[in-house]
């Protein structure tokens, strides 16, 4: 499909291609080969990206026998040999994932933030997040008792954990989509729609192209229509493109369930939540203060 688009006719592509980590929808290969496959992508996202155009690339590790190998790390090199510069390389912080037993369990992935050039979109004012001190005054010669931070708020960071004081800290705390997040569908590694709207907000204008090549379930083609881009997107499986339509179809009958854009993640509640009577003998030094 990208090999289809016209030259520079894309402002922006934000995707999360597979893991090579062995889930339902991938093939396994050597990492050599893997890197290969999608240094190919890489080129080809390069030519139908606009001149002020970014990528916004969202990976996590690749694990081999129990070994790490980071992928954003090897990333790097590919986008550089195509002339891309990396502006962030930011923090996605979740709280739920897989339980590791022989490393301490991973809780947090990156996104690659690329321009083709020094003269990008970025719009940081669609972005901005409260400031905690708005009344901090200046101490500078010339600005001396002079508000010192933006009326408009300040900048997010590039560790983003949109949690309790989430626009506050400028931690993106974005709960990954499992079991009871309101849009989770049957794809096994499904990002939220939330996390391609704060990329897309801050790097594109309204009604330029956002392209997804390994669209999955739709989140970022149904992020870049709630914010009046328009968007287009594919898929090697079949199903998730018929999952990504579907969804689609329901946005656009207003039926599409999602997590507001910084919405506070609620505290756990119930009985799960409670500390089992059963662990409480002989373990009184894990019982929490």
């Amino acid at each position: 499909m990208v090999s289809s688009l016209p030259d520079e006719s894309i402002s922006l592509v934000v995707t999360s291609p597979p893991y090579n980590i062995g889930k339902s929808y991938e093939t396994r290969s050597d990492l050599r080969n893997y890197l290969e496959v999608h240094g190919e992508v890489v080129r080809a996202l390069y030519r139908v990206l606009d001149r002020r155009g970014s990528i916004c690339w969202q990976v996590g590790n690749f694990v081999d026998k129990g070994e790490i190998y980071p992928l954003d790390i090897f990333y790097y090199r590919i986008f550089k040999k195509v002339g891309m510069k990396l502006r962030n390389r930011i923090i996605w912080h979740f709280n739920h994932g897989l339980h590791a037993k022989r490393r301490f369990s991973g809780r947090y992935e990156t996104i690659l933030w690329f321009t083709k050039g020094d003269d990008y979109t970025f719009n940081l004012d669609d972005v901005r997040v409260a400031s905690k001190y708005p009344g901090k005054r200046s101490h500078k010669i010339g600005r001396r008792g002079a508000p010192s931070g933006n009326p408009l708020g300040k900048n997010p960071s590039d560790v983003w954990a949109l949690l309790n004081e989430e626009w506050e800290r400028g931690i993106w705390e974005i709960p990954n989509v499992k079991a009871g997040h309101p849009e989770k569908t049957i794809h096994p590694c499904q990002f939220p729609i939330e996390l391609a709207e704060r990329c897309i907000l801050a790097l594109s204008n309204p009604g330029e192209w956002v392209l997804d090549p390994y669209m999955g379930s739709g989140s970022t083609l149904l992020a870049a229509l709630r914010r009046g881009r328009r968007a287009i997107g594919c898929d090697v499986n079949g199903e998730y493109v018929q999952l990504t339509i579907s969804r689609l179809q329901e946005y656009a009958e207003g039926r599409l369930r999602c997590r507001p854009l910084g919405r506070q993640v609620q505290d756990s509640q119930g009985k799960v939540s409670r500390y089992p009577t059963e662990w409480q003998s002989g373990q009184q030094s894990l019982l929490p203060s």
